[in-house]
């Protein structure tokens, strides 16, 4: 897809580039790159691991502001739990990224504008190319804007997404032998996937399900440690 209108993009990030340039490396997919005869285009994935780190920096500095008094655990669990394939993509939509990206046709026809990888990816070049455009505070002003209100309503101290990490203490605390996931099955296509996966520890086995793995084992956490208060009541 032919990028023939930056206004738009710019008007949702509610940034201006100096480089059009860069804006536009951010919006190329491999995909597209590989079928034109311009060996000099460069695609995306420089730039996404330049955001990657981006991201992690600021949202890194924001949860330090915030949260004070939290410890380096906590704040690692919290970063990680915000910079996430989910989140990103949802922000990417949340500004029309999809329709911006610039694909093969192949990925056209795989509705690659709707895959939760390729719109992280890409939002994670968008920030790199805002701060290699605008600079840090550039970069910090978008970052802030999308990532506060997913910190507004939750306590980052309270952790209490984390049902693996409270899992893990739990069987430390016991001497006991360590959690075991392992995968059933996944159904779906590939920009819509849920995963189960089984869990046994403490000689309970639950399973959980999520749109990905990492999701489905908080689940299954989740239902052994919901167990196990009972147990214990």
């Amino acid at each position: 897809m032919e990028v023939n209108n930056h206004t738009e993009i710019q008007q949702n990030l509610h940034y201006q580039f100096n480089s059009v340039d860069l804006l536009e490396e951010a919006l190329r997919h491999s995909s597209f790159v590989n079928e034109q005869m311009d060996s000099n285009l460069r695609d995306n994935e420089r730039l996404e691991f330049l955001g990657d780190a981006v991201l992690n920096l600021i949202v890194g500095h924001i949860l330090m502001q915030r949260y004070p008094d939290l410890k380096e655990g906590d704040l690692s669990r919290t970063r990680a739990n915000l910079v996430n394939e989910s989140h990103l993509a949802k922000i990417a939509r949340s500004i029309d990224l999809g329709s911006y990206i610039r694909f093969g046709k192949g990925e056209m026809q795989t509705n690659g504008c709707e895959k939760n990888s390729i719109l992280a990816d890409t939002f994670e070049a968008i920030i790199a190319a805002v701060y290699l455009d605008g600079g840090f505070d550039a970069a910090f002003r978008i970052i802030e804007a999308n990532f506060l209100p997913l910190l507004d309503g939750r306590s980052a101290t309270s952790n209490h997404h984390d049902y693996k990490s409270k899992l893990q203490e739990l069987v430390q605390e016991q001497q006991g032998t360590m959690p075991e996931y392992s995968a059933i099955r996944e159904e779906g296509p590939d920009h819509d996937k849920t995963f189960w996966i089984s869990l046994s520890v403490f000689g309970i086995e639950t399973s959980g399900c999520g749109k990905s793995k990492k999701m489905a084992e908080q689940d299954a956490a989740r239902k052994v440690i919901e167990i196990l208060k009972k147990e214990s009541q």
